[in-house]
């Protein structure tokens, strides 16, 4: 057998603790303090409860009636068209008044995102008879702007057919949410609504 190499070590550098580390004592007081004051602040700050509208008798609400303004999400356009369902008059067929569907500009910028593959339901958003809403928000997420606009304004019915959305706006009560079921548009949340199809 070989004799093995004896390796010269190169002089090695003791290993140091950082001033900021943990484990000195200094920085664990430092530490604690800190999170006592964030704790302190918490519970001194104001808590902010949303204002109940005036318009709901329990989570009925007063203030839609005909005509109703429905706010309509990008799926709900396309699955209409492919449903071969009017949506003007689908709607009418659905609540028994008159509707007046309406688009946000986050909705609009969607359909516009789809591309070519979706040009008809673009055409068909760009309706005189659908009203333009304005968005004044960053960002062009329109299931945000759908909820947040039923927050400030209990006077909409949402139409979509995306569950996430659904789930979003039960949680927000007086606010009814219209879906297309078995080839017709459905409602849910609508006492009145007698053109509905039974549940």
């Amino acid at each position: 057998m070989g004799k093995q190499k004896a390796t010269r070590k190169v002089s090695v550098a003791k290993k140091l603790i950082s001033k900021n580390d943990n484990r000195i004592k200094a920085n664990q007081v430092k530490q604690s303090k800190k999170v006592k004051e964030v704790e302190e602040a918490k519970q001194h700050a104001p808590r902010h409860v949303d204002q109940t509208p005036s318009a709901l008798f329990f989570s009925y609400n007063t203030q839609l009636g005909p005509p109703y303004h429905v706010l309509i999400d990008t799926n709900f356009i396309n699955f209409s068209i492919k449903n071969k369902l009017e949506i003007y008059k689908s709607m009418m067929d659905c609540l028994l008044a008159k509707c007046i569907p309406c688009i946000t500009d986050c909705v609009m910028a969607e359909l516009e995102k789809l591309g070519s593959k979706f040009r008809l339901a673009l055409r068909l958003a760009k309706d005189p008879r659908f009203e333009r809403l304005p968005c004044t928000h960053s960002g062009t997420y329109a299931d945000d702007c759908l909820v947040e606009r039923c927050q400030q304004h209990r006077c909409y019915i949402v139409a979509t057919c995306d569950r996430d959305l659904k789930r979003r706006i039960r949680k927000i009560p007086g606010v009814p949410i219209m879906y297309i079921n078995s080839h017709k548009y459905s409602i849910e949340r609508l006492p009145e609504a007698f053109g509905a199809p039974p549940q």
